[in-house]
Order: C-alpha cells, then structure tokens, then sequence
C-alpha cells in the first residue's frame, strides 16, 4: 500500500536516487500515454470498423494538419513546464504563481487566434496537399470541429505541463483516464449509434479534452501551498510571459518543423492513393511504440528543470545517464513485440488482408529506430529543462529538413517504374528510420559537448 501510494504521489526529483524518481514521475505519464493514444486509436478502430477504409484515410490524412495548427500550444505547454520546474525547484513561490497566471491568459488568447486562423487556413491546406476528392470532405469537417474545440485541447495539455513541473505526473494520469473513458463511450454512440461518421469521432474526441481541462484546472485550484492562483496573477506579466515564450518558441518550432515535414510527406503519401493514406494504422502502432520515448522526454525535462533550479548541476548528470539506459531498454522491449506480433496488432484495425501486410511491413522498418528515438528524447528533454531550447530544435531542423524530407522524395524519384510511377512508397518510412538515428548520433555529440551546462549555470 505505501508503494501504491509513493507511486501516486507528487515527486520532488531533488532528493534522492535519481532513477527511482525519475521511474517513479515516468510511470504515471507512460499509463496516460497509453489513455492517449487510445483516443486516437479507438477513432481509427472505430471509423474503419463502422464506417469504411476512406474514413480512415481522411483521419490520417487530417493528424499532420491538426499538429501543425496545435504546435502554439505545443511550445507554450513546453515553456511553462520548464518555467515551473526549475521555480518549483527553487521554491520561489511568487514567480511560480506568476507564471501559472500568465500561462493561463496566453492560453485564452491564443485558443481565440488559432480558432479565426484554422478557420480560414483548413480547406486551402487540404487543397494545396491534393487530398484526394473522395476524403476531403470529411478531412474538413474534422479539422473544422476540432478547431471550435481547439480551447479545451489547449488548456488540457497546457495544464499537464504545469501539473508535471510541478512534479504530479498522477493527476493528469487519473484525468486522462476519465476522458478516454468518456471519448470511447462517444466515439462509439456517434459513429456506430448516431452514424455521424467522420466528425461524430472529432466531436467526441473535443468534449472528452474539455472535461479533462476542467479537472486538471480544479486540481490546480487544490494547490494552494504551492502557490497563489488569484485574480491578480491572471493580469499577463511581460517578464514571465517573455520567458515562457522564449523557452517554448523552440520547442514549438521544433513540433512545427516536425508537423510539417509530415504535411509535405503527406503530399508525397496521398500521390500513392487510398491504400497508402488509409495505412493511418502505421501512425496508431508508432504512437504507442514512441509512448515511452516521449514520457521519458518530458520526465528528464522535469528532473533537469526542479535540479537546475535547487543549483544541482552533479545530480542532473547523474540523472540524466541513468534516465537515458532506462528509456533504451524500455523501448528495446516494445521493438521486440513489434517484430514478434506486428502482425496481430495491425490486424485489430482493419480485416483488410492487403493493408495488414502493407502496415506490418513497413513497422518492420521502424522497429530499430524507437532505440535511437530514446536516446534523443531522453538527453533533448535534460537539455531543454536546464533551458537550452535551441539545441534540440535545431537538431530537429536538420534531421527533418535537411534529411528526411529530401531523402524520402529522393527514394521515391529514384525508384520510379511503369509499375511504381510515383517510386516505391517505403521511401516515406525509411527516410523516417534513417532520421531519428543521425537525430540521436548528433543528440548526443550536443549532449557532451554540453552548451545546456551554460544554461544551468545562467
């Protein structure tokens, strides 16, 4: 019972072994990664299951374009967790509630300019990425739903991040939970009940973030020996606010590089028709084999960050070997399973015997590359919680850009036939495999040569 309850409880990652805590705050995260991709995943099941192939194509075709217009609140989330950290870590109480304050005005705000701005943009987009005319309508109907939506989704993950920094990883666990419940539950009365389709899944997936954003929001209100949430905090402070953007810009540049990489792809996926752009099952299966990786990544930015702040500089080094060995042989586990049962997991999503061996195939590809991501996760996340955003986002400009979207439409030039007229569509995942391991050679060349140790100092 007093493991249960040590396992639940908030973590303060400046006293103690650093492994354990460091285990003890990725726990939680990793069982709410898994709530989280279920969203996603139960969409898939659900609209391929009820509704047909094509569907499916327009949930996938829509994700990149949905990630690129979130990426604001991406970079925002990613300021305001570093920022709480290292004031947690530091317990300085009236700069802590100045930011949570402001965090919670910029998130309003900023929820109202993507609503006018993705209104405008989402069809133009679609068009521009010639999404074929049989998905496209229902590609905009998602991201038009998703947009009205687009407040609860921002103060969802926006609150998370100040809940992680502040060392409770559980809370947004428990919430997450209760909105995959919920979203499940809609998902499956809208799509199969109400025959709504494609937006029935959008709609469920935006009232289910609402409901989480409400209880990560009254949890907060709870906190009060941690800080001062009043009305006088709400008011925007320029010095905090330009901190949160200067620490969040570059990680939202790096989601949004990443996101539109993704959108460019995805004009290179949708030229090989709907089998290819319906194998949005590739993304679902990746989304749980990269869960760890990311959990692990947001873990050593809150061990850095709470470290960096009580001036543990020793302790963040420490952490940071132990963290990274951890996140290896964890996603050394999920590469295993990929490659002994791909082909049961890809089954779940379709009975389409074609479009299981065209997902399997390609997840064979990617397998290896989870070990990389780890490393590259782990060591940008002790980067970016000492306050060296810039490093791991331009380590993502030049994996993305420089390599990954030129080697995939090279493989697809190179590999054209009479057969294959647009190349061979691998070219999508190998370029993919091929960036996350010169992304985590160069993670940890960085890592070494150690520019984020200025920042700590700083």
């Amino acid at each position: 019972m007093n493991s249960l309850k040590k396992l639940f409880a908030q973590v303060d990652m400046t006293e103690g072994r650093p492994w354990e805590k460091i285990v003890l705050f990725t726990i939680p995260m990793i069982i709410g990664n898994v709530a989280q991709q279920l969203y996603n995943t139960v969409d898939s099941i659900v609209v391929g299951r009820y509704v047909g192939d094509n569907a499916l194509a327009a949930v996938g075709s829509a994700s990149p374009i949905l990630n690129l217009l979130l990426v604001l609140f991406i970079g925002i989330s990613m300021g305001a967790s570093i920022m709480v950290s290292q004031y947690f870590g530091s317990r300085d109480r009236e700069n802590l509630s100045r930011t949570i304050g402001s965090v919670l005005t910029l998130t309003a705000a900023s929820s109202i300019f993507l609503v006018i701005a993705g209104s405008v943009a989402i069809r133009p987009i679609l068009e521009l990425l010639n999404t074929p005319a049989s998905i496209i309508d229902w590609c905009s109907d998602y991201l038009f739903i998703m947009m009205y939506g687009i407040a609860g989704v921002a103060y969802y993950n926006i609150l998370c991040g100040v809940l992680r920094g502040l060392g409770d990883s559980f809370s947004a666990l428990v919430y997450l939970v209760v909105a995959t419940v919920i979203n499940i539950i809609l998902d499956l009365w809208f799509v199969a009940g109400l025959n709504m389709g494609v937006p029935g899944v959008a709609l469920a997936t935006v009232i289910a973030q609402m409901i989480s954003a409400v209880l990560c929001f009254l949890k907060l209100r709870k906190m009060k020996h941690l800080f001062d949430l009043k009305a006088c905090y709400l008011k925007p402070h320029r010095e905090n606010i330009a901190t949160v953007v200067r620490l969040g810009v570059p990680s939202g540049i790096t989601q949004a590089i990443f996101s539109l990489a993704m959108v460019v792809v995805q004009s290179l996926t949708n030229s090989f028709g709907e089998m290819v752009i319906a194998n949005v099952i590739i993304m679902r299966v990746d989304g749980f084999a990269m869960m760890p990786n990311f959990s692990f990544g947001t873990a050593m930015t809150t061990y850095s960050g709470q470290n960096v702040g009580a001036k543990k500089l020793d302790r963040v080094k420490t952490g940071a070997k132990q963290g990274t060995l951890i996140a290896v042989g964890t996603s050394a586990a999920i590469t295993a399973v990929i490659l002994l049962f791909g082909r049961h997991l890809m089954a779940i999503f379709t009975s389409t015997s074609e479009l299981v061996t065209l997902s399997n195939n390609m997840m064979r590809v990617l397998a290896l590359g989870y070990l990389a991501m780890a490393v590259t996760q782990s060591l940008s996340g002790v980067m970016r919680g000492a306050g060296d955003t810039m490093t791991p986002m331009w380590i993502s400009l030049i994996t993305t850009v420089a390599i990954r979207v030129p080697l995939a439409y090279g493989i697809a030039w190179m590999t054209r036939t009479p057969e294959m007229p647009g190349g061979w569509y691998a070219c999508i995942w190998i370029s993919l495999l091929v960036s996350w391991v010169l992304g985590a050679v160069i993670t940890a060349v960085f890592y070494r040569w150690g520019k984020w140790k200025e920042k700590a100092l700083e």
